[in-house]
């Protein structure tokens, strides 16, 4: 590991347990005399009805230190959207969000970028819907940084994820790509120990000003661009133990794969072709099918004149509330 990386993992990994809730929330009552210590937690959901619901239940036992807990629906079949309700979150329809700009786009980065609209918070806390015994603490683990450093801009969680009862055998898709390919393209990232995890918080000064890559690629593109644009010092990460979720299977793996390798090669001047051929065996005949990889990434959100508008007519809310309570 280079000396730069070895720094930085030594100074800014920490542990969930070193942000327990009155600490953290002493933070944000602090933050909040400045004026930047809003919180929203977001939910991209595709048929998570098993998991969602226990989730946003545990968000908002913090009380006080979340605003808001926003749910995205990425196109449910199921009751997602009614269960996410029912425990308290408010829940939005991709479709809904920016619908002048056209059809929705498939894939999580999508959702992600579109959540931006629908939230205020001054700290996103972005939180896959899929987890399985879910605790507080990976809030508290993520926000805790960001509200004790103003140089921090983006915390990535880590963890142990188990496959088939054996410690540490996921993350498959890490291991097999996503890390080889910072350690040769982008070697100070060879520290971020979870660089595709799907847990993390960030500044929305800075999600607001990158750009969004399609599907899987979304997690990725956040972490190089954030480190390419403002430093290591931007970056913080926090262990929170255990993450237990769903797997994927190898072919759906290797679509995943494709689309990360894609916004980490665009990132280095590289586009390479935008398909991905994979084999099924049918019968006796083993055929090809092609997939397309999403190549088009969503533009700094903060570039629209939607955004720019929602933003606005929210500070003056805002502001008109502050007067209100002064006089």
């Amino acid at each position: 590991m280079r000396a730069d990386a070895q720094r930085w993992f030594a100074t800014r990994t920490h542990r969930a347990a070193d942000w327990p809730y009155p600490r953290v929330a002493a933070l944000k009552e602090a933050a909040a005399l400045k004026g930047s210590a809003t919180v929203s937690v977001v939910l991209p959901a595709l048929n998570e009805e098993p998991t969602v619901g226990a989730i946003v239940a545990g968000v908002r036992s913090l009380g006080a230190l979340v605003d808001e807990v926003v749910v995205v629906d990425s196109g449910c079949t199921d009751r997602t959207a009614e269960v996410a309700a029912a425990a308290g979150a408010r829940v939005v329809h991709r479709d809904d969000v920016l619908p002048e700009l056209g059809p929705s786009r498939p894939g999580k980065g999508e959702v992600l970028w579109k959540a931006l609209q629908v939230t205020s918070g001054d700290l996103v806390v972005y939180l896959d819907a899929d987890l399985t015994g879910f605790r507080p603490s990976f809030v508290t683990g993520l926000l805790g940084p960001l509200l004790a450093d103003p140089e921090v801009l983006l915390v990535k969680g880590f963890y142990d994820r188990p496959l088939g009862g054996e410690p540490g055998s996921g993350g498959r898709v890490t291991e097999l790509l996503a890390r080889p390919l910072l350690n040769l393209y982008f070697p100070e990232l060879a520290g971020v120990v979870q660089p595709l995890a799907g847990e993390y918080a960030a500044r929305r000064s800075l999600l607001e000003t990158l750009p969004f890559a399609p599907g899987y690629g979304v997690e990725a593109g956040l972490l190089v661009d954030t480190v390419t644009r403002h430093g290591l010092g931007a970056l913080a990460q926090t262990d929170l133990g255990e993450r237990r979720h769903a797997h994927q299977d190898t072919a759906a793996l290797g679509r995943m794969a494709a689309a990360i390798l894609h916004t980490i090669a665009r990132r280095t001047g590289d586009p390479g072709p935008a398909t991905l051929t994979q084999f099924a065996r049918n019968g006796g005949a083993v055929t090809p099918a092609d997939y397309p990889v999403p190549a088009d990434e969503r533009p700094p959100i903060a570039s629209l004149a939607q955004y720019q508008l929602t933003m606005s007519l929210r500070e003056n809310r805002y502001q008109a509330i502050d007067r209100k309570i002064v006089l």
